[in-house]
């Protein structure tokens, strides 16, 4: 496998010549990030208190509303040929970027250590199920190497070369071939009619369900356009980019649900695993798990990205260095308190990006923005979209917060930015 540069600098923007990727290769890139373990086990979360037909309906919703928003993210990094962190720029300002970047890379290592741990984890015990506890191949330190190894090479190989060689070619393919056939179990052993007429016991609202179905998607908006900066247009990157992950993320985490109240309904994550483990033997669940090694490497490539753009070192480099440092989190820091300081982290990205939204395409329509240092009316409209997350969060935690938080912080950023505009460039033809 020829390896292509995996990036161009994150501060400057990927030439039009250089601009490859497609609707298909989008497409490819999104499905199989919406495809994972921890989706499967997000679906999970949710089969109790809503039962499957509320289940369904909240990730429909969730995850639409999502990826459109993603999708639109997207676009900017399309527009702008930068990356997601560089092209905040735009936005808030040279130094105001330098804040979320820090934040996101922060997140990323966290999140690809997690990544590696949620791998090994279910490839030990499926090692334990196959040969025994004692076994080499129920090892975790074996596989916590091993994925670690692996995502630490796709981020150094970049995403030309992961979307072009691997994914396009037979990646997406298999991926297609283990959901085909996780589905045709259930439906084969399931009593689906049973299921679908089981209400939920209630001790999830409906609201908290969607919030979670939601951030499914909108957790990836401070990466995409580390990717759809390689796009050849905004209406390619898009399209490909929603219809991919809505696909992906709709039909593993509606398994996740499906599986659990059939097979696992005590809801425990082992036993949801081995539930899967028990269709083709395991085979399908074996690719899934494979595919969430791509989820690992798009949190290291990216952490990486957004580092390069505080210490101005070759994106390559970092990936290596991000990946063992979240190779050896994961063997040894306790990360059961780290979590809780993650998701505070991630909470303040969805308000971001409502700010930016609105910049790109409302205010700026699109264009390139002056040079500033700082944008204070961003920055401001930013500060309230993430009180506006925590307020509801601890207040009224039964109507979610996240579409909310962003939603106002781009309102917020539409009145401050008419109220102290400057002169815009033109928009791009």
């Amino acid at each position: 496998m020829s390896i292509q540069p995996s990036t161009y600098s994150p501060d400057i923007a990927v030439p039009i010549d250089k601009r490859v990727f497609g609707a298909r290769d989008l497409f490819s890139l999104w499905f199989s990030l919406g495809i994972g373990l921890m989706v499967l086990q997000t679906g999970a979360l949710l089969a109790p208190g809503l039962g499957l037909s509320g289940s369904l309906l909240a990730i429909s919703l969730g995850t639409l509303v999502g990826v459109l928003l993603l999708a639109a993210v997207g676009v900017i990094g399309s527009d702008t040929g930068l990356s997601s962190m560089a092209a905040l720029k735009l936005s808030l300002g040279a130094k105001g970027a330098s804040l979320p970047a820090l934040l996101n890379l922060l997140q990323l290592i966290g999140w690809g250590s997690f990544e590696i741990i949620v791998m090994r984890d279910a490839a030990s015990l499926l090692g334990t199920r196959a040969f025994n506890e004692g076994s080499l191949w129920a090892s975790p330190l074996l596989w916590t190497l091993f994925f670690g190894g692996l995502a630490t090479l796709l981020a150094v190989s970049g995403p030309l070369t992961f979307v072009r060689k691997i994914l396009r070619k037979w990646g997406i393919w298999l991926l297609l071939a283990a959901c085909l056939w996780l589905t045709w179990n259930l439906f084969a052993k399931a009593d689906l009619a049973a299921l679908w007429a089981q209400a939920g016991d209630g001790s999830l609202p409906f609201a908290v369900g969607f919030d979670i179905a939601i951030a499914m998607p909108l957790s990836w908006l401070p990466l995409i356009a580390d990717y759809s900066r390689f796009g050849k247009r905004a209406t390619r990157v898009f399209g490909g980019t929603a219809l991919g992950f809505f696909i992906g993320n709709f039909w593993l985490m509606s398994l996740g649900v499906a599986y659990t109240l059939a097979f696992a309904p005590s809801g425990e994550v082992n036993a949801l695993l081995l539930a899967l483990a028990g269709a083709g033997l395991g085979i399908p669940l074996l690719l899934i798990l494979l595919d969430e090694s791509e989820n690992a490497f798009a949190d290291i490539h990216s952490a990486a990205v957004s580092s390069g753009m505080l210490l101005r070192v070759k994106v390559e480099h970092l990936a290596l260095v991000i990946g063992l440092v979240c190779t050896l989190i994961a063997c040894f820091a306790p990360l059961a308190q780290y979590q809780n300081f993650l998701l505070l982290i991630g909470s303040v990205f969805a308000p971001l990006f409502g700010v930016v939204l609105v910049d790109h395409f409302i205010l700026r329509r699109r264009g390139q923005a002056r040079p500033a240092s700082l944008r204070w009316p961003a920055l401001l409209a930013w500060l309230g979209g993430i009180s506006t997350y925590h307020l509801l969060a601890n207040l009224y935690p039964d109507i979610g917060a996240t579409l909310p938080a962003l939603a106002l912080a781009g309102l917020l950023q539409f009145i401050l930015g008419r109220a102290f505009r400057g002169v815009r460039a033109p928009a791009p033809a």
